[in-house]
């Protein structure tokens, strides 16, 4: 079913860490639905009213006023309104070379792809200036766009402060606190060569004790996790750019590209070359702006 939308583009987008594609807002239809589909840009929805629901790597969501939803390069994903209270959202599509570390830094990722806003009048206040900065046009609508995105960003950290200090006491163990900076540390640092050992001397702990947190609280060793985070990250670049093999391998820590196709072969069971050709042929793009 169809739905009620207004979009406004950025003519000029730069190339810089953080840029604004598009704004709008759309009003929906009843069970209007999107995907699935995959995006080679990052997508982040701020429900004004109503509710839906959003599905990423098999998890689905129930979200509803107040709430955000993050997209990410090269995720399928699919999401759709309530049959009764149809959701009303605004969204901005944005591209950066340090989107990933900054929304990393917030505490989103597949993973984690939705939040609730604390501040909402105020989100949506600022999500109505990117759009009109949009529409103004020229450089400097860009420049301006891409301010008032990042103050966006700030109040999602906001948010996600507030929920770790809000409701239930925290009562993670020191250990179990920890497991998680290093997931995050882990996660940040994918381009680089990493060493558990240095990783347990950061964190104060044994290698051996803090592999075993590590996987009991995470359900796989250091390296495991760290091996996913690679091999995802490798599986959107080749997606979404035209990198060469030895460029995605030094993009995901491994200074040699034929290592990095053997890990990447075992992982997918598929070469890169061949899984990027496949990937191309399958991709399903439902709309160039959403």
């Amino acid at each position: 079913m169809a739905e009620t939308a207004n979009i406004a583009i950025n003519e000029y987008p730069s190339r810089g860490e953080l840029t604004i594609l598009f704004s709008g807002q759309a009003k929906t239809e009843p069970h209007h639905r999107i995907g699935p589909t995959v995006h080679d840009y990052y997508l982040v929805h701020s429900i004004l009213s109503g509710k839906g629901t959003f599905v990423i790597r098999g998890q689905e969501y129930q979200l509803r006023s107040g709430d955000s939803f993050f997209i990410f390069p090269g995720e399928m994903v699919r999401y759709e309104s309530d049959g009764e209270e149809p959701w009303q959202y605004r969204w901005v599509g944005f591209r950066g070379q340090e989107a990933d570390r900054i929304l990393a830094e917030i505490g989103v990722g597949p993973h984690v792809p939705v939040l609730q806003s604390y501040r909402h009048h105020r989100l949506n206040a600022l999500l109505r200036n990117v759009t009109k900065a949009l529409n103004r046009g020229g450089h400097a609508g860009d420049m301006e766009a891409e301010g008032y995105f990042r103050l966006i960003l700030s109040e999602y950290a906001r948010a996600a402060g507030a929920a770790l200090r809000s409701g239930k006491e925290d009562t993670r163990t020191d250990i179990e606190r920890q497991v998680e900076q290093a997931a995050r540390w882990l996660t940040l640092q994918h381009d680089k060569s990493i060493s558990i050992d240095e990783l347990a001397q950061k964190l104060g702990y044994h290698r051996t004790y803090l592999s075993k947190m590590f996987r009991k609280q995470m359900g796989e060793s250091p390296m495991q996790f760290l091996l996913r985070i690679r091999m995802e990250r490798a599986r959107t670049l080749l997606l979404t750019t035209k990198l060469t093999m030895e460029q995605i391998a030094a993009s995901v820590g491994y200074e040699d590209a034929l290592y990095f196709s053997k890990l990447y072969k075992k992982w997918y069971k598929r070469s890169p070359t061949a899984h990027r050709a496949e990937m191309q042929r399958n991709q399903v793009t439902e709309c160039a702006y959403r």
